[in-house]
This record gives C-alpha cells, sequence and structure tokens, in this order.
C-alpha cells in the first residue's frame, strides 16, 4: 500500500510540474480564445459552429480547445464543448480579467529577465519596452494597452475600501495623501466633505497629469520624490495616508519614508498605511495573488520591492521610530488592512 501511495504521489507530482512548464503557453492559449471570441461562443452557444461562425480554421479551434480541456477550461460531452466555472471565471469574474490582463499587458514580456533582475536588483524587464530606472516616472506614457492594464489593477484592489478608510481617518483638518497616484482617494473624501482639505504628494510627472483636473479644485500638489536626501515634504499635520505605497520601496527605502515623514510632521499626527498584507488574507487565491504580484516589483517595477506580510512591516515601522496605534483588519471587498502609527513619545 505505501509504495502505491508512493507512486500516486510521484504521478501527481509529475502531472503539476507539467502543468507549470508548459504554463506560459495554457496563458498565451487563453487569451487566444478570448481575444478570437471562442470562450464566449462557446458559453453562450454550445451547438454552435465555431469556424464558420468566428471565421476560424479547424486547425486553430482544434488546437485551442484540447488545450483549454486539459487545462480545465472547457469539458467534453460528445461533440459539444461546455464552459466550466474555471473558464467562466475568465469570461465574467473582474478580479481574473484585471489580473490577466495585468500579467499579458505588463508583466509577460518582462517576466522573462526576473533572475537578471534578482542578480541586479534592478527592473531588468522594464527595458523590454524601452525605459530604464524603475516604472514610476514613466506611468504617464506607458503604451496604451499596457498602461490601461497597469492601473485597472492597481486601482481594482484599493478602491473599493476608500470610502471605509475616510470616514475611519475623518474627521481631520487635512490629509497628506502620500503616493496619490491619480488622486481617487481625494475624490471619496471630496464626496463626503466637499471642504475637506487636501494636499497631494507624488513625483512630479505623475502630479504633472492631475493637478489642473476640476475635480481636484482646491487641493494643494507637492511634486516630490520622497528617496531624495533632502528633506523636501510639505510641514505636516493631521493625518497622513499611504495607501498601496510602502510596497513600492525596500525594506530600507521604507524606514527611510517613514523617518522621513515622522520628521515633517507634527507630534500628534496620525500616519496611516494602507496595504494587502500576504499573511493578512482569508483566502489562498489572494494570496497566491499578492506573492506573484512581487515578482512584477522584481521585473518590472524597481527590483527591490515586493507584497510584504504585516510581521515585516510592523518591524520596519517601529525600526522607523514610529509605533501601532490601531489595526483595521478585512478592509473592503480584499482583506486589506489601514495600519494607524503615531509617533513614539
Amino acid at each position: 500500500m505505501r509504495r502505491f501511495e508512493h507512486k500516486k504521489e510521484v504521478i501527481q507530482s509529475l502531472t503539476e510540474a507539467q502543468k507549470i512548464a508548459f504554463a506560459p503557453l495554457t496563458f498565451q492559449a487563453i487569451n487566444s480564445m478570448l481575444e478570437l471570441g471562442i470562450l464566449k461562443l462557446i458559453d453562450l452557444n454550445p451547438d454552435c459552429d465555431l469556424e464558420s461562425e468566428l471565421n476560424l480554421s479547424e486547425y486553430t479551434v482544434n488546437t485551442l480547445l484540447e488545450t483549454a480541456e486539459a487545462a480545465g477550461i472547457v469539458k467534453r460531452e460528445g461533440r459539444k464543448y461546455f464552459v466550466t466555472a474555471l473558464g467562466k471565471a475568465f469570461l465574467y469574474d473582474e478580479m481574473t480579467r484585471v489580473n490577466f490582463n495585468f500579467v499579458k499587458d505588463v508583466c509577460y514580456r518582462g517576466a522573462d529577465k526576473l533572475t537578471e533582475s534578482f542578480l541586479n536588483e534592478k527592473p531588468e524587464g522594464l527595458k523590454e519596452y524601452g525605459f530604464d530606472g524603475t516604472i514610476y516616472p514613466h506611468i504617464s506614457t506607458l503604451p496604451e494597452k499596457m498602461k490601461t492594464s497597469w492601473f485597472e489593477f492597481d486601482h481594482y484592489y484599493s478602491d473599493n475600501s476608500f470610502d471605509i478608510i475616510y470616514k475611519i481617518i475623518s474627521p481631520v483638518e487635512k490629509i497628506y495623501d502620500i503616493g496619490a497616484n491619480t488622486g481617487k482617494f481625494e475624490r471619496v473624501c471630496l464626496k463626503y466633505n466637499s471642504s475637506q482639505k487636501l494636499a497631494l504628494i507624488d513625483l512630479p510627472q505623475n502630479i504633472d497629469v492631475i493637478k489642473d483636473e476640476p475635480e481636484l479644485k482646491g487641493c494643494e500638489f507637492y511634486p516630490v520624490d520622497v528617496l531624495e536626501k533632502e528633506q523636501n515634504l510639505p510641514k505636516m499635520s493631521g493625518a497622513v495616508i499611504m495607501s498601496q505605497f510602502l510596497d513600492c520601496f525596500s525594506k530600507s527605502q521604507i524606514e527611510f519614508i517613514l523617518k522621513k515623514v515622522s520628521q515633517a510632521s507634527d507630534d500628534d499626527i496620525k500616519i496611516y498605511i494602507l496595504e494587502p498584507f500576504i499573511d493578512r488574507q482569508k483566502f489562498a487565491g489572494a494570496k497566491f495573488a499578492l506573492v506573484h504580484t512581487s515578482l512584477y516589483f522584481t521585473c518590472m517595477a524597481n527590483g527591490c520591492s515586493k507584497m510584504y506580510a504585516f510581521s515585516d512591516m510592523e518591524k520596519i515601522i517601529e525600526a522607523a521610530g514610529l509605533k501601532i496605534n490601531a489595526v483595521y483588519d478585512a478592509l473592503g471587498a480584499h482583506d486589506y488592512t489601514l495600519l494607524e502609527c503615531v509617533k513614539n513619545a
């Protein structure tokens, strides 16, 4: 019995190994089925003639369907194919769509440079698109498809917790948003309180994109690179928020940023850190997505940051001379955590 069980385990392991070995091709096959309309048409009408309806060759249809069946995307009953629950995720689940397009349009080409990126501590995959340095100064000039998928990914996760976060932070006289991106958090704040004082802090290239938007009229804008050695942050009071911002930096850089924020702030400042920590997730799929997002940071974003565990961030916060005053877990649909930090007395 033990020998049989061992053999069964080996066979299962080898099967899983082949799935990983061919995963890039499976990924592209699913993409082809989506782009060609095959998956959607099967789900709408399993009786349809795919070749004539979509003007595709028998070779194209059969090759993709065989791959999809092996991957569990479709199942065959007689001569008909049906889309499985797994396949339907690629058609109708927004999270799957956003993640899939992000990997396809932002990460795929650069992932080939992952080893080089680790060794050089630089996002070597970014060079595939003709950019150097980090991805952040180039966001507004990325190829359109790549830029769209980047923003959809960036906004999809944190945006649905902004209403909750503002209610936690408020009332507060002024909020300084470091890494403000496109100003989505500010729009939420102004929805609840049109007179809320707001300051957006980000790289000059990103501030240039949003500073003249009518919805953000009345906000203050600070074009700042937080990694510069000199103190270039404004004098801050009230509250500071960094929403999915610190994961864009290495541990040493995060400590530097937090110390810099602390030095520029009043003693009674409240510093809020919003992150989806890998060790605070309810679902295995969420953790899987987060740890793989770390690889995007490695090969495409900056070569040195990642999605962090709460236990790691807690140590960095302490090293920066701050302490966690309150923890708000399971915020929004994607289990974000909001840390309320204060200066050590």
